[in-house]
């Protein structure tokens, strides 16, 4: 990976381009990409200006965050521009319940500081490592009955387009452009700064629980409609699942214990699961009797601590993923098919299915756009091969309408897109306007949004 951070070009200008020739990397290691340049912006102005020289010179730009989606959305052969420099609170307006922040500022140091000011998102995904233009860029969600992504909770951003101009984006400036925006996959132009609706702190109690695979899917509308987070966790090659209910809580504060916090979420969900999943991978036929030792190794237990602590868990253990969102209607046919098809296969799955819901919004290319959607997402532990559960899977996927996850592996092209998407012609248009010359394009939106 590149150095970054550099006061100097090769001309001594300040943070100008500089050519490394070296690979870039993902977070999970299955995509690499060699820009021949990249830049470490410390303004918005030294942002429109290497965007403005980049299209003259006909050199493609793409921004990448830290790596953390599994596509290949962020790669360039051209111009990569790192956001290093582009980090925290430009301004917080407790009146309005806003905070504007720079486009690199990782969620991790956002939400430290929100909390600072007593202050929160709504609802995040669970993880905070990304920053927030990548992480609304591609549709970073958690799980929410009424509460829905964190793209869903911006209130305006602004965006260096391919001329260079910076625009800014609200329900009353440039609406058009604010709709697609908010998830604008990097094809619309480079975000600089982002606008969230905050609120007051609060708290929220979480119930972690193990629960039959059967009852989950039995109750599933029940659990969907009685608690605002709920998600859970099914272990393939068993009838186990984990759940968890999150719910908004008076209180008084009860985190979870620093000796049960470090054997639950370090040494069971990070350190013996990394050594169980590389036994796996070495042995899959270990596989299916250790998922049934997993899946009963996390007890129930209950905290109420602040939104971030309870939505966000470190996550250490490397994976590929795939995630689909479907009608929630359809969500437990899905699910049963799928276990059907672990079942009856020779696959051995050593990773958790994942299972979250998302109310609908009214963002262009949302996952979640104008339909109320459950999330299906099925990991393999990096370095096993997963291209033949993820192609099983996906045909369930896509037999009931899926919508892939646009961070995460998947096959679909812009045509299965605008069957799925009735504003797909909407986003391409507006692409039409403000990119006519691909100066933000690469081989992933080729294919997802055509040319």
């Amino acid at each position: 990976m590149g150095t970054t951070g550099s006061t100097t070009g090769p001309t001594g200008a300040p943070n100008g381009p500089k050519a490394y020739g070296t690979t870039w990397r993902n977070w999970a290691g299955n995509v690499t990409a060699r820009p021949a340049q990249e830049i470490t912006p410390a303004s918005v102005e030294e942002l429109a200006a290497a965007v403005r020289q980049a299209a003259e010179d006909g050199r493609r730009v793409k921004p990448v965050g830290t790596g953390h989606s599994f596509t290949s959305t962020a790669a360039t052969d051209g111009l990569l521009i790192r956001p290093d420099l582009l980090t925290g609170i430009r301004h917080l307006d407790r009146e309005a319940g806003t905070v504007t922040v720079e486009a690199g500022t990782p969620l991790k140091r956002l939400n430290l500081a929100l909390a600072r000011e007593g202050l929160s998102l709504t609802n995040m995904g669970d993880i905070m490592e990304q920053t927030v233009a990548g992480a609304t860029s591609t549709g970073t969600h958690g799980t929410g009955r009424d509460s829905a992504s964190i793209s869903a909770q911006i209130q305006a951003l602004e965006i260096v387009t391919a001329d260079g101009s910076v625009l800014s984006c609200s329900p009353k400036e440039n609406p058009e452009v604010f709709a697609a925006a908010r998830l604008g996959l990097g094809a619309l132009g480079v975000i600089s700064a982002i606008t969230f609706a905050v609120e007051p702190e609060f708290l929220l109690t979480a119930r972690e629980e193990p629960m039959t695979f059967d009852r989950v899917t039995a109750e599933f509308d029940q659990l969907h409609a009685e608690n605002e987070h709920f998600e859970f966790y099914w272990f393939p090659h068993t009838g186990n699942c984990n759940t968890k209910r999150n719910n908004r809580s008076a209180g008084p504060e009860q985190p979870v214990g620093r000796v049960s916090g470090f054997f639950e979420d370090e040494l069971l969900s990070n350190g013996l699961f990394q050594v169980v999943n590389s036994l796996g991978r070495a042995v899959p036929g270990t596989i299916p009797a250790i998922a049934k030792i997993s899946s009963k190794a996390l007890s129930a237990r209950t905290y109420t601590d602040i939104p971030y602590k309870v939505f966000t868990s470190p996550r250490r253990v490397r994976f590929v993923e795939m995630e689909y969102a479907l009608p929630r209607e359809a969500l437990v046919e899905a699910l049963r098919e799928l276990r059907a098809m672990v079942d009856r296969s020779n696959l051995r799955i050593s990773f958790p299915v994942e299972v979250r819901t998302a109310p609908a919004d009214d963002i262009t290319l949302s996952t979640a756009s104008g339909r109320e959607s459950a999330y299906i997402a099925v990991h393999m532990y990096k370095g096993t091969p997963y291209q033949a559960y993820f192609t099983a899977a996906e045909r369930i996927f896509t037999a009931h309408g899926g919508r892939p996850h646009w961070g995460k592996v998947h096959t679909r092209d812009a045509e299965y897109f605008a069957s799925v998407y009735p504003r797909f012609g909407e986003f391409t248009e507006l692409r039409d306007r403000l990119d006519p010359d691909r100066v933000f394009g690469n081989d992933y939106l080729r294919r997802v949004l055509g040319d």
